[in-house]
């Protein structure tokens, strides 16, 4: 699936498989000006080695340990112009990079966002996976444990950053942050289901529930 582009009815969808943080944001902000000039809607499929990402509302005592005991362990630390706290990224991990423009789908920034959090249940629920949102907690949880972060930033309207979802993620990498903030577990789809999960097939079912919601 690395190298896909496919030209759908509203949106371009772009898998850019495995690809370094910072190389990906560039990316981002590349297609954030074609859609703000008027191109297609873009969704990006990626996944990142190891990066934390530190939000706009980030507490530095979200991270458990001093910058330089982390990049030790080749994990990169970057400051982003998204919402929210720290979080974490890698291989494993599917991270989907919707680049909407949010005058053609109600601009509104609130709605959007719980658009993103219902689009991410539903694509568990394809997986057997019973997934909630909690008030007051952006992301989507399995009874306690959060499974997939999301994230935004905007720009004249067009939206970008996303979702981090955990499908075979090495989760003790999480023991490096308090994801988000909080005091909280991560888990996978791998750990939820006892197996690991066909990334490609997680990435098939979201661009579904894309399509679904945002077509």
């Amino acid at each position: 699936m690395p190298g896909m582009e496919s030209m759908g009815q509203a949106m371009i969808v772009e898998d850019w498989g495995l690809i370094k943080y910072a190389d990906g944001y560039e990316r981002q902000m590349q297609c954030v000006g074609k859609v703000a000039a008027g191109a297609k809607d873009h969704l990006i499929l990626c996944e990142h080695p190891p990066a934390i990402t530190l939000g706009r509302m980030t507490n530095q005592a979200s991270l458990l340990y001093q910058p330089k005991d982390i990049e030790e362990r080749a994990v990169t630390i970057t400051t982003v112009d998204r919402g929210g706290d720290v979080t974490l990224h890698a291989p494993g991990q599917l991270v989907v990079y919707p680049i909407f423009n949010l005058n053609n789908h109600g601009k509104d920034l609130r709605i959007y966002m719980q658009m993103l959090e219902e689009v991410a249940v539903d694509l568990l629920k394809n997986f057997g996976i019973l997934a909630i949102s909690i008030p007051g907690q952006r992301g989507v949880f399995v009874g306690p444990d959060k499974i997939i972060s999301i994230g935004v930033g905007v720009r004249k309207w067009v939206t970008y950053h996303g979702l981090g979802i955990n499908v075979n993620t090495d989760l003790s990498l999480f023991d490096l942050i308090k994801p988000c903030g909080l005091n909280v577990r991560m888990t996978s789809m791998q750990k939820l289901k006892g197996h690991a999960v066909l990334i490609k097939d997680v990435k098939t079912k979201a661009v579904e529930q894309f399509q679904k919601y945002f077509q």
